[in-house]
């Protein structure tokens, strides 16, 4: 429902009124009291530009007017449609570069749009110790201050960010219908750019040097190896793909998987096997991963045949044992493909009308920063063009 606020006074014949109003559509409504607060005519006065009687009514932050005002838009059948209007009309969940872009995008658009942020803002590329490969920025940017700085040119257009979590979404009506730990909200149009989280091996040291020595990006974090011993964990595509990337900055790159043969494809094994800065350990799994205060130092790991263990002096971890899309919430609500991400056309709608997904949640194959922004832009631009049909307005943009 509508967010009504109203400020009123005792014994006031024009507000009780309004309150019958409101009352017949079974509105709840923050009521603001105005006896003895003579501080509230000013802000009265402020919030609709000339008036400081009451009532004063606002519906989802909008000034209304006063009593006959709301009654002129009972009679006209506008009101219900008003008070049964979405708390937002963009509803943006994560706030990684594919939810931070669409949020200013959204914003510029003049869109009611609140980021959903979830439990850390700025997802996996926060983690990130510099961000080299992002235009704009020659120097790098760390992943904290990149997304510092969307979050403010978010909020610069009035984007506004709740701290929390969505628990469950309902996408069977419009608007839809979203809960959260702190309560539920209404939104005319979602974004979902959730992301997609790597596989952690959960092992003593991995959360404790994650940033410091334990990456899951080669491409984001790979420079700052340049001369060192690193080890990948794994033996799919992305493995070795991201060691043999590696190679163009560590002396060594030991791969290390749990069976005796890859499970990469052919063409990237044989381009492994040639590079001589390459070496393998098979049949082995990380068990813990040491360090101290200056990062990582080795990993322990352990033969599963054999049983015998050992440690690797290595400065660096990357870990790839795969990728699981945070889209669990959506399950049989939204169509997916075999590995859960979100099935997205060329303008980032899914399979439910006002519903868009951007960022690695629907794109298992690239997971970088400045691929995720620009699918954020596309969702942004297309919930626009949704809102505005559902509205009965142009959209700048042309059909």
């Amino acid at each position: 429902m509508a967010k009504v606020k109203m400020y009123s006074k005792a014994g006031c014949p024009f507000c009780e009124r309004a309150k019958r109003i409101l009352d017949k559509y079974g509105v709840e409504y923050d009521e603001i009291e105005v006896t003895g607060r003579p501080e509230l005519r000013e802000e009265i006065r402020k919030l609709t530009g000339y008036r400081w009687d009451v009532p004063q009514i606002f519906i989802n932050d909008r000034y209304i007017g006063d009593d006959d005002d709301l009654d002129k838009l009972d009679r006209s059948g506008r009101l219900e449609k008003m008070l049964k209007e979405a708390d937002w009309d963009v509803a943006i969940l994560g706030s990684g570069p594919a939810g931070l872009t669409a949020a200013i995008y959204c914003g510029r658009a003049e869109l009611r749009t609140v980021v959903i942020t979830g439990r850390e803002i700025g997802g996996q590329i926060a983690l990130t110790e510099s961000l080299e490969n992002f235009p704009g920025f020659p120097e790098g940017i760390p992943g904290v201050e990149f997304v510092q700085l969307l979050q403010k040119q978010a909020e610069k257009f009035k984007a506004q960010f709740e701290f929390d979590d969505v628990t469950e979404v309902d996408l069977s009506s419009h608007p839809f219908r979203l809960k959260t730990y702190g309560g539920e909200l209404t939104s005319k149009s979602i974004i979902i750019a959730t992301g997609a989280s790597p596989r952690k091996l959960g092992v003593p040291g991995e959360a404790e040097y994650t940033g410091r020595g334990v990456s899951y990006c080669a491409v984001c974090d790979g420079f700052f190896y340049r001369d060192k011993k690193v080890a990948v964990v794994g033996g799919g595509d992305s493995a070795v793909e991201e060691g043999i990337y590696l190679t163009k900055f560590a002396d060594e790159v030991i791969i290390i998987h749990r069976r005796d043969r890859l499970r990469a494809s052919q063409l990237l094994q044989d381009m492994a096997f040639a590079n001589e800065k390459i070496s393998f350990v098979w049949d082995s799994v990380v068990e813990e991963i040491v360090g101290d205060e200056n990062g990582v130092k080795g990993v322990k790991i352990r033969n599963v045949k054999t049983d015998e263990r050992s440690q690797l002096d290595v400065e660096g971890v990357f870990i790839y044992i795969g990728h699981e899309p945070n889209t669990k919430m959506f399950e049989g609500q939204l169509d997916m493909d075999e590995h859960g991400f979100i099935i997205t056309d060329g303008r980032q709608r899914t399979s439910v009308e006002g519903v868009f997904a951007a960022g690695d949640v629907q794109d298992p194959l690239h997971r970088q920063a400045v691929v995720a922004a620009g699918t954020g832009a596309v969702a942004a631009m297309e919930a626009e063009r949704f809102i505005a049909a559902l509205e009965g307005r142009s959209y700048p943009g042309g059909p």
